[in-house]
């Protein structure tokens, strides 16, 4: 997104900006796996009958008894409420990791990204922790078990957003760079064995079939499904152990 600007020797890389929010790559791109999500919710649950007569309709509550299923069985009965908002977590992380497979930019290389989502995820924490022992438990929590403790409790409550923000931006931009590295790699392998042929034989890309199509495989289709499930899984857990159910 935006536009090349040369001036002089420089080259300018304008961004376009609307109300004074910068529209990068990763916000549209996000915007249009959240319009594919509301699309593709929109039509599964168009029509719907009390018993489910179409193949769509079966799979529509398939998906949502999986996920409550996913969700109480992680959370308690009592966090089932939770089910939109985890469902909707682990598609928007999944297509946004599996979109690089379509050749656009996947909007979980972009760190802003996934610090939003643990933001959110961080007051839902917050608000739980409050919900269940109070504003001052809350604050007498961070010295806990001992006063001399207090700095390292607020900063380990402070990490926890951060740390769930790169943990899957690093596992989702390293398998990007090692996949441009090896392809890279690949494309110097194939020049130094086939450059020495006349005409377009030389420039054919030998070791750049199939090899970077398997990489592809793991680290964008095996490893972006992961990261999703992880990111949703830590989600849960972090919420769930703010206000435990009660015995």
């Amino acid at each position: 997104m935006g536009d090349l600007a040369i001036q002089g020797a420089k080259i300018y890389y304008t961004i376009p900006v609307l109300g004074g929010i910068p529209i990068t790559e990763s916000l549209v791109n996000t915007w249009i796996i959240m319009a594919v999500i509301v699309g593709l919710c929109a039509w599964l649950t168009h029509g719907m009958k009390v018993h489910a007569t179409s193949k769509k309709q079966i799979v529509a509550e398939f998906l949502v008894k999986t996920a409550h299923g996913f969700v109480t069985g992680n959370m308690g009965k009592k966090f089932s409420h939770f089910t939109p908002f985890v469902a909707t977590l682990f598609t928007l992380s999944m297509l946004s990791n599996l979109s690089s497979l379509l050749g656009a930019f996947s909007p979980t290389t972009d760190l802003s990204t996934e610090l939003a989502w643990a933001l959110v995820v961080f007051v839902l924490i917050t608000y739980h922790k409050i919900k269940a022992g109070g504003v001052g438990g809350y604050f007498k929590g961070f010295a806990e078990p001992i006063f001399v403790l207090t700095p390292f409790n607020i900063i380990s409550e402070i990490a926890t957003p951060i740390s769930m923000a790169f943990r899957h931006f690093g596992n989702v931009a390293s398998g990007s760079v090692i996949t441009t590295l090896v392809y890279a790699a690949l494309a110097a392998l194939s020049h130094i064995v086939l450059g020495w042929l006349p005409g377009f034989l030389g420039n054919i890309p030998l070791f750049q079939l199939g090899i970077p199509a398997i990489l592809s495989i793991y680290f964008d289709l095996f490893s972006g499904c992961l990261q999703a499930y992880i990111f949703t899984m830590l989600t849960m857990m972090y919420i769930a152990a703010a206000d435990p159910e009660e015995d």
